[in-house]
């Protein structure tokens, strides 16, 4: 890895409001029936920036995520202010990418060119199917068609840009999976997240799934349908750097990466998650989920933070285990020795390696194979014990 790569820097901001909630979505987003002040919540975002800044002093932005809820939903004058505001107080990398969220309708595609001139520079758009049928049964506003219409229409703005599917739905067959995303490569520049249907507690397909409503494939057909991502997207040169994304080489999403990799990042926004260094110690930071409680929070505190957490260094290495094992480069073990202070079990590593889990590369970085990544929580929890 590069020194800048080491680095780098992210600033994520949670726009927290939808048209509708879909009923397969756990994230924290909230429907509003009447008119958002946006002016204020641009004031609020610039506060928690500001504040945050002033807490951990200078850093070079390397990445920006505008991610929600449904951030496509922002005036473009709004993201303008967020970013300057972004600028103002941090140094900006000039090679910064700045990503934004974006729904598929015809409403919000019209604002991509006013998105681009505010500062936006890649676009990741919630496609989640390409049939009309699958789209209703997934709780989505928009038509296959639709969707289609904003992609070229994203094209158009935008050098870079993705879009998103969800697999493993009921009734779809490995035939069916590989029809459809080899239409979406098409579509597709350089990158897709693809992710399997997960029915997640507290939504409402997690009703409807327990009711007996709501098949989703067995584990075996999963599992043929995962295979398939991998083996279609790398056969047109979109492998998986990670195992739910996909792209040309050179084309990953940097600011995913930052995760992924155990950087820094800056959480602002209702219910946004920051990992900040600070005095030497990494902290786990999260603000007030609920938007106007956020809201007033900033007002009157300049944050909205409810839990700030020193973690330590097995906090940190399982971390660290968990979200770079998810990177088809892997991790360095060096690396994750000088945070833990301990080297990993080198008979576990063998272990692992003579299951086929993993492998270790020449150059020693330790990378999760094809036969792991379905059972890489285990994997991670063999390695961390």
């Amino acid at each position: 890895m590069t020194s800048a790569e080491n680095e780098a820097f992210g600033v994520y901001v949670h726009w927290p409001f939808c048209l509708s909630k879909c009923p397969y979505c756990d994230f924290n987003s909230h429907v509003r029936h009447t008119a958002i002040d946006q002016d204020r919540f641009a004031r609020a975002f610039a506060r928690e920036i500001e504040t945050t800044a002033a807490r951990i002093g200078a850093r070079t932005v390397s990445s920006i995520f505008l991610g929600g809820g449904t951030p496509s939903l922002m005036q473009p004058q709004t993201v303008g202010a967020i970013l300057d505001a972004i600028g103002k107080h941090w140094h900006v990398a000039s090679d910064v990418e700045v990503s934004l969220e974006a729904n598929p309708t015809s409403v919000e595609a019209t604002r991509f060119a006013g998105y681009r001139t505010a500062g936006v520079n890649r676009v990741s758009l919630g496609v989640q199917a390409m049939d009309d049928a699958s789209l209703k049964m997934l709780g989505r506003l928009h038509t296959a068609e639709e969707a289609m219409k904003a992609v070229a229409i994203a094209r158009q703005a935008f050098t870079r840009y993705s879009f998103d599917l969800i697999y493993a739905r009921p009734d779809q067959t490995p035939a069916m999976w590989t029809e459809e995303l080899t239409r979406a490569i098409g579509e597709a520049a350089e990158h897709l997240s693809l992710y399997q249907l997960t029915i997640e507690e507290g939504t409402p397909f997690f009703g409807l799934h327990a009711a007996g409503k709501l098949k989703t494939p067995d584990e075996g057909l999963a599992r043929t349908l995962y295979d398939v991502t991998q083996e279609v997207c790398a056969r047109h040169g979109l492998p998986a750097y990670e195992i739910s994304n996909h792209a040309r080489p050179g084309a990953e999403c940097r600011h995913n990466l930052v995760y992924w990799r155990g950087q820094e990042y800056a959480g602002i926004g209702p219910g946004a998650h920051g990992r900040l260094d600070i005095d030497g110690i990494r902290h786990a930071i999260a603000t007030d989920k609920r938007p106007e409680a956020w809201l007033m929070r900033v007002e009157s505190n300049g944050h909205g933070v409810m839990t700030d957490d020193e973690l330590n260094r097995e906090e940190r290495a399982d971390e660290f285990l968990l979200m770079g094992l998810r990177l088809a480069e892997g991790i360095d073990p060096k690396r994750y020795a000088a945070i833990s202070g301990r080297p990993l079990d080198p008979r576990r590593i063998a272990l692992l390696r003579e299951e086929g889990a993993i492998i270790v590369d020449g150059d020693g970085r330790l990378r999760v194979t094809q036969d792991g990544f379905p059972v890489l929580d285990a994997v991670v929890a063999d390695l961390a014990a």
